[in-house]
Order: C-alpha cells, then sequence, then structure tokens
C-alpha cells in the first residue's frame, strides 16, 4: 500500500526488452536507501513494482506486458523523470489516501490552465470509470494523490498547488498526455459491495 504522497523523482536509466517483457531501472538517489530492499515495493508514476534487485545507485524492476499494455510506463524513455513512493510501513504518516498500486486505465489530461498560484488540470477517462469519481473525492494520479474538483461526463479536474507542480512529475504533463489513474479503493470495494447486496 502507498499513500499518494510522492517522497522523490527519479530518471529511467535502463529500459531494456527481456522476452517480451521490460526491465527498468531507475536512479534511486534521492530515496532512503533504508527503504530499498530486493522484494519491495516501489510506486513508480502511480504503477507497484517489485524491485527485482540493485546497482550503482538504481534499484531494477521488471514490467510484464499486462503493466506495459494498462500503464504509460511503456511511453517511458530513457531520462524520463518518474515519481517514486516506497510502500507504507507500520507507523509511517498516512498523508494522502490509501494507493494501492493497481491502475484501473490511462486517462488524459485535456485542458491544463493557471488558476491563482494553482493549477487546473482536467482528464478524460473511460466512461465506465467515471461512476468511482466524485467531486471532493480522492483520486491517484501518475501516483499522486490529489482531490477532484468537479465532474461532468468522462471528464473531472482538480487542481495542483506550485510544490506538488514542482517536486511531481504533473508539472511536466501537457495536452493530450497519458497518465496512470486509479480510483478510490475504498469507492471500488463500495460498488462491489453494492452490486452483491442488489443480486
Amino acid at each position: 500500500m502507498f499513500t499518494g504522497i510522492i517522497v522523490a523523482t527519479g530518471r529511467v536509466t535502463v529500459m531494456a526488452e527481456r522476452g517480451g517483457d521490460l526491465e527498468l531501472a531507475i536512479d534511486a538517489a534521492a530515496l532512503d536507501p533504508a527503504r530499498i530492499a530486493i522484494g519491495d515495493s516501489i510506486s513508480v508514476e502511480g504503477v507497484c513494482l517489485t524491485v527485482t534487485r540493485m546497482a550503482d545507485g538504481c534499484f531494477f524492476a521488471d514490467v510484464s506486458r499486462e503493466t506495459l499494455a494498462k500503464t504509460t510506463l511503456g511511453t517511458l524513455a530513457q531520462g524520463s523523470r518518474v515519481n517514486l513512493e516506497p510502500s507504507l510501513r507500520a507507523g509511517d504518516a498516512l498523508g494522502g489516501h490509501w494507493v494501492s498500486g493497481h491502475v484501473d486505465a490511462v486517462g488524459k489530461l485535456k485542458t491544463l490552465v493557471q488558476d491563482a498560484r494553482s493549477w487546473r488540470l482536467e482528464f478524460e477517462l473511460p466512461a465506465q470509470l467515471m461512476r468511482f469519481v466524485a467531486p471532493k473525492g480522492s483520486i491517484c494520479i501518475n501516483g499522486v494523490s490529489l482531490t477532484v474538483n468537479h465532474v461532468e461526463g468522462r471528464r473531472f479536474d482538480v487542481n495542483i498547488i506550485p510544490h506538488t507542480r514542482q517536486v511531481t512529475t504533473l508539472g511536466d504533463l501537457k495536452t493530450d498526455d497519458g497518465v496512470n489513474i486509479e480510483i478510490d479503493v475504498i469507492a471500488r470495494y463500495l460498488e462491489r459491495l453494492m452490486s452483491k447486496t442488489e443480486e
């Protein structure tokens, strides 16, 4: 589990094909070495990956074809900046919301406008996910926990403050860029419980 509070950003240093899958190496110099061990989970752009090995200040992770198809990780290139968050440990502060690192869909940034000192970003999602998105509810975008402002049709918007824009990859986004979206895990389970009750 994660919180959606980005600890650091890193850079992709290696992207190597491995029998149809992909091995990523990510510069982890900005992370606490005590928080990274082989077998640990790290959120990379909102995707939960497992550390398989470490070398030269980088951690390595395998990315399956399923993950490549359902997330934006396949669009990364050497040098791409990525959001990083080690998995939550007992006693850690829960500053965002419960995040699993299991991406529900790739959304698209449709509009980006300055709103006083913050920025308002409007995203488009597949229609079947919109029932999980509620005004003032939580949503995770590229691993960042955010609050939904407004929902209409297949679109919703959020505001990001200058600090978030600077210390996460959200500040790098351009119109029509894809983003990894994870809906609120509580909304997902509530919907499942409600559908079982109606059966």
